[in-house]
């Protein structure tokens, strides 16, 4: 699949729903929030973005890097995950994100 044709991301994905699939998903998920919209507005089955490690690790360093504030950043791109339509989120800092959630 060609990376900067979205509505082949798209089309691909209602291909796999029509051919029966219970959950969609896009990954790499942080380039790609456009298409996760997208795939929202025209599907109703759970959509799963895939935060990937590449993307994880650029938070990583960069807050270990004191360019950011990684905690900050880390809650802003789960939320914009969830803002653009994801239902399900797979990420690297699921367990730093719960204890901070749960620590507030």
């Amino acid at each position: 699949m060609n990376p900067a044709n979205r509505r082949e991301a798209i089309e691909e994905s209602l291909e796999d729903e029509r051919q029966g699939a219970d959950i969609l998903m896009v990954k790499p998920a942080l380039a790609y929030l456009d298409v996760v919209r997208e795939i929202r507005n025209a599907s109703n089955l759970p959509l799963a973005v895939y935060n990937v490690s590449g993307e994880y690790a650029m938070l990583k360093h960069a807050g270990s890097a004191g360019l950011i504030d990684y905690e900050r950043i880390m809650i802003e791109t789960l939320i914009s995950f969830k803002r653009a339509g994801a239902d399900i989120i797979i990420t690297y800092h699921a367990k730093e994100a719960c204890e901070l959630l749960n620590s507030k």
